[in-house]
């Protein structure tokens, strides 16, 4: 087994069934690729309109690991599907990479035929690899995903070669344009507010203490999924007679970094939302709690910064963040004031101006 090699060509297939976040980390390997060949893109059903209008993807295919194509007979059939492309011709692959590691995408990945198989040496599904790349841990995982194309003894990449992209379209920019349009508004800056996660532990309880703080300076948008509903409630309501434009749940994901690129600065906890905020280059403030930036899942917009408690012996304390605090006082998010994050996000903003 040896590492990627830098020169490879030909048609490429890169399988990111992970998370969201996961998934607009990868881009910059799917430009990498994109300069060699064709690349083709395996994502969930929830992860393809992300890459909609993408100038590095040629294909994108859905994969219903929990549907249509769940079990054996469905990865097989699945994987010997990807042997041709939609309009009947052949999918020839120099090699398939691996951006998700599971055994189940490795089996996939052998099943297309590729003639390489590409993966990380830490991966559940390495024993199927033709070509191990180690996995870092020091880097942020952009670069990690990158360097499954052009290996180890890469020098350090610049910060914009493995910043993340999106492209949002005219649809997206048309349903934002509405948006606005229609929200009451003044001329203040929009800020945008992002306070869920799937994980509970992520989420920093005093996003409307904040919004209560910052309601009088700027034009408050909240961003998140239909499930972060209540918590945008709590934003409104703390934010009083002052508008604020709840957007959770009405947007799909690409248009939400439309939103996103729109707005002065976008603070988050540490999910998916700083992804997209780092993808259309808007400063970004994440906030950490179970987590660390040195995980490698940290912002990569040209002007971003982190905070948390930096004084706790039990931080951080889970690769994701547990549902609950395994100590009980959830003090990474509970100890962090709201004055600081408002003396970040104008020290940020001023570097921005």
């Amino acid at each position: 087994m040896g590492t990627a090699r830098t020169t490879r060509g030909g048609s490429s297939l890169v399988i990111q069934t992970s998370f969201l976040g996961d998934l607009v980390l990868t881009t910059p390997l799917l430009a990498e690729l994109a300069t060699r060949g064709p690349v083709d893109v395996v994502v969930t059903p929830g992860g393809a309109p992300l890459l909609a209008h993408h100038p590095a993807v040629r294909d994108v295919i859905i994969f219903d690991k929990r549907g249509a194509h769940a079990g054996l007979p469905g990865l097989w059939r699945f994987g010997r599907g990807l042997r041709t492309r939609a309009d009947g011709s052949a999918r020839t692959l120099d090699a398939a990479y691996l951006a998700q590691g599971s055994l189940r995408s490795a089996a996939l990945a052998r099943i297309t035929g590729a003639r390489a198989v590409v993966g990380f040496d830490s991966s559940g599904g390495r024993a199927l690899y033709t070509e191990r790349v180690h996995y870092d841990r020091t880097q942020h995982h952009a670069e990690r995903l990158w360097r499954l194309a052009v290996g180890n003894s890469e020098p350090v990449p610049d910060a914009e070669r493995i910043r993340p992209r999106l492209y949002p379209g005219e649809d997206e920019r048309a349903v934002v344009d509405e948006l606005l349009r229609q929200a009451p508004f003044g001329d203040r800056p929009f800020l945008a507010l992002a306070p869920g996660s799937i994980w509970g532990t992520k989420r920093w309880p005093a996003f409307p203490g904040l919004a209560a703080a910052l309601r009088d300076r700027y034009r408050l948008v909240v961003i998140g999924g239909k499930d972060d509903a209540p918590l945008a409630a709590e934003i409104v309501r703390a934010a009083g007679a002052e508008p604020v434009l709840d957007t959770t749940g009405r947007l799909t994901l690409l248009a939400s970094a439309e939103l996103i690129r729109r707005c002065a600065a976008l603070v988050t906890n540490d999910s998916a939302p700083q992804h997209l905020a780092s993808a259309v280059g808007t400063p970004t403030l994440t906030i950490f709690g179970p987590t660390v930036p040195a995980f490698g899942f940290g912002p990569l917009a040209p002007r971003h910064a982190s905070a948390g408690v930096a004084s706790l012996d039990c931080r951080p304390c889970h690769g994701h963040g547990p549902k609950v605090c395994p100590r009980g006082h959830f003090r990474c998010m509970r100890d962090l004031p709201i004055s600081d994050i408002e003396a970040t996000l104008a020290r940020l903003l001023a570097e921005s101006a």
